[in-house]
């Protein structure tokens, strides 16, 4: 039971970053779910009990697969990335550092075969998150790092002053490079994308829904 939960949960997230197919005898989603399972072979816990996982992935490819991915490897990195930093806070997992996704060549490698190194490096920085939320207005929510509250309450980062709002409606979190939205049991709840989400991995172009406010997620 234990483990079909590990598989579903597993499955959602990954599925839920990768809906683009990718012409290749390898699928990334097949990369998405090994990065996932290494986190959890790999997961330990610091001297403080913080549960950690690696942040460092080296993903290493046919070159073939390789140039396939090519055009799209910008794309595919973020992606990944983003997969093993939604699972970390679905986890309450913590990194030493910046999360990082490289691809390299393997010659020794076929088709749509992969090998992937997973290792923790504290040398690599947190990134300053950048990043806005755009009104139909014109007017720009500058987003910032650490945690801001989104609500109705007048002391909350992002107010936004309809009844149908929430007092503290929900929160943004960023997450190294990346932000992710969290509902915090609002009445009408949180949707990205019109789909509604207790808590999403945003990316640049994403629009968010706050009862009858949309907001669009917007990257430089």
């Amino acid at each position: 039971m234990v483990l079909k939960s590990f598989e579903d949960r597993l499955e959602r997230i990954v599925e839920g970053v990768f809906s683009r197919a990718f012409k290749s005898g390898l699928e990334p989603v097949e990369i998405g779910r090994r990065l996932i399972r290494e986190m959890e072979a790999s997961r330990t816990v610091d001297v403080s009990g913080r549960a950690l996982a690696p942040n460092r992935f080296v993903v290493r490819l046919s070159e073939e697969d390789y140039g396939r991915f090519f055009d799209e490897q910008n794309q595919l990195i973020a992606d990944l990335a983003a997969t093993v930093r939604t699972y970390a806070a679905q986890e309450h997992l913590s990194f030493l550092g910046r999360v990082s996704v490289e691809l390299e060549v393997d010659e020794t490698l076929g088709l749509g075969i992969f090998r992937l190194h997973p290792s923790y490096d504290e040398r690599l920085p947190e990134m300053e998150p950048d990043g806005w939320l755009e009104g139909p207005d014109g007017l720009r929510y500058q987003l910032k790092s650490g945690v801001m509250t989104i609500g109705r309450l007048s002391g909350s980062d992002i107010v936004l002053s309809d009844p149908n709002i929430s007092r503290q409606h929900a929160e943004l979190h960023a997450m190294g490079d990346n932000y992710q939205l969290i509902d915090l049991g609002s009445t009408n709840g949180c949707k990205v994308n019109g789909q509604r989400i207790e808590r999403h991995v945003l990316r640049d172009g994403d629009e968010l829904t706050f009862g009858p406010i949309k907001l669009r997620f917007r990257r430089p």
